[in-house]
């Protein structure tokens, strides 16, 4: 079988010098893994995997070496890299557990096994798939090709599956970006598999994929919850069944409603981790207070106060998900605000509150262009699947305001500062921040920005100080 409509020309020219020089050396190079997947699907991909059989990594080595500097940074797991190449080459390597919670693995090269026996290796079947890059043969030991066709999750080989813990967190992440259906046995054989003591580095670089390259990210988590795999994340095992109100929340609980969330969230994302990560993960994490706040009152549901009581979860959620520290206080800040949007245009807000909002979230790195990225994706997760979005008209307002008071992208600039006070007089000292502050007040409030016009209201106000 060939590839349909692989041409070796489309490979960059030293990935071609090497499968050949390969063959002349008794060898033979295959493109391997996730590039073979999304080119089969018709998909453009960057990441190349060269895996190289009947080679030893020495020869290997040698090979690369007559394309540029080699770089060894893999060796011990059998890969090589070229300087100034995005392409990972190695040999066929057998796997072997060390450790408990999958801390690690140890890899040994095995120039002698066949593209069959090297695939049996991996996780799942539409991962299992080689194509020689001189040829366009296409090697499909799994039924790789027929799954993709189906839009299938499946293992290679139940019986070495469990090995690797990770693996649960690797087929929510691909049921998230590839949007395919997990095949039953794969989730049976998952919900045996102890994801509990695995170290959080490991965690996070799937979270990372299905949050930042998940097209329904909602896909990844109902295979977690269906696997019983929730029980890792307590904060968000607790949503499922946590009621809310159907006039406000006609989709279901507050689980339903973060996963449509999740979902419109990503079509938010702006391509950039900077803020795609703060958004996806406030919007994961927006209504976790919900689950010890909500209460029946007069005959509805409610959950006063979830905004500010899921700080604390929202925290707990991302350190045991592994999440990078810079990413914390974004998130806290996302989840404490994310009601303000709506209540600011609802209430009538003005200046001075906008000001306000944009200072208190600055001080965490977030602005209100993202906060209202969230309140959307908030909004929009009360829509049942396939409905078309209406415009967030509240979320249109509240960034128009922002616009108008100049803070949209930023609070803005203290118009006194310290140096201000001590030349008209004041000594250093506590007294100094006090009086800053004021004069924050004063500047939010009326939107001035020289110093002096600024200080001569502030001593207005506040004459004995």
């Amino acid at each position: 079988m060939i590839l349909t409509g692989f041409s070796p020309a489309e490979l960059v020219p030293p990935v071609r010098r090497v499968a050949l020089a390969a063959q002349r050396h008794g060898g033979r190079a295959f493109l391997v893994g996730g590039w073979v997947r999304d080119r089969a699907r018709g998909v453009a991909v960057k990441d190349l995997d060269v895996e190289v059989f009947g080679l030893s990594l020495d020869t290997l080595e040698q090979l690369l070496a007559a394309e540029g500097e080699v770089i060894a940074v893999g060796r011990s797991f059998g890969v090589l890299r070229l300087k100034g190449l995005d392409v990972d080459f190695s040999v066929p390597r057998r796997d072997s557990k060390i450790g408990r919670g999958h801390r690690g693995f140890r890899a040994e090269p095995d120039s002698e096994l066949t593209p069959a026996d090297a695939a049996r290796r991996r996780d799942l079947t539409v991962n299992a798939l080689l194509v020689d890059p001189l040829t366009g043969e296409l090697i499909d030991p799994f039924g790789g090709m027929a799954d993709l066709a189906a839009r299938r999750l499946r293992a290679v080989d139940p019986a070495t599956f469990p090995e690797d813990p990770l693996r649960p967190l690797r087929v929510a992440q691909f049921a998230a970006r590839l949007e395919f259906a997990v095949d039953a046995d794969l989730v049976r054989l998952c919900r045996q598999i102890d994801i509990s003591e695995l170290p959080p580095e490991r965690i996070w670089e799937e979270w990372n994929k299905l949050l930042l390259r998940g097209s329904r990210p909602s896909l990844g988590l109902h295979f977690l919850r269906e696997a019983g795999l929730l029980g890792a994340t307590p904060e968000l095992a607790a949503l499922p069944g946590v009621a809310q109100d159907p006039e406000w929340h006609p989709e279901g609980d507050v689980w339903v409603h973060t996963l449509l969330a999740l979902d419109r969230a990503a079509a938010l994302r702006v391509g950039d981790a900077r803020w795609d990560l703060p958004l996806m993960l406030g919007v994961l994490c927006h209504d976790l207070g919900k689950a010890s706040t909500t209460r029946l009152q007069d005959g509805r549901w409610r959950s006063h106060g979830h905004d500010v009581e899921g700080v604390e979860p929202a925290r707990r959620l991302l350190a045991r998900i592994g999440a990078p520290g810079w990413v914390v206080e974004p998130v806290a800040a996302l989840v404490r605000a994310h009601l303000q949007p709506t209540a600011f245009v609802l209430q009538g807000a003005g200046m001075r509150a906008y000001r306000r909002l944009a200072r208190n979230l600055d001080a965490a790195g977030v602005t209100l262009r993202l906060l209202e990225r969230v309140a959307c994706a908030d909004s929009r997760g009360r829509l049942l699947p396939g409905a078309t979005p209406p415009p967030f008209t509240d979320g249109e307002e509240f960034l128009r305001r922002a616009e108008e008071y100049q803070v949209d992208e930023g609070a803005r600039p203290d118009a006194v500062h310290g140096r201000d006070l001590l030349a008209r007089g004041f000594a250093p000292g506590p007294e100094i921040g006090r009086w800053l502050a004021r004069c924050r007040e004063v500047q939010d409030e009326t939107g001035w920005e020289a110093p002096d016009q600024v200080l001569e209201e502030v001593f207005r106000r506040w004459p004995a100080g």
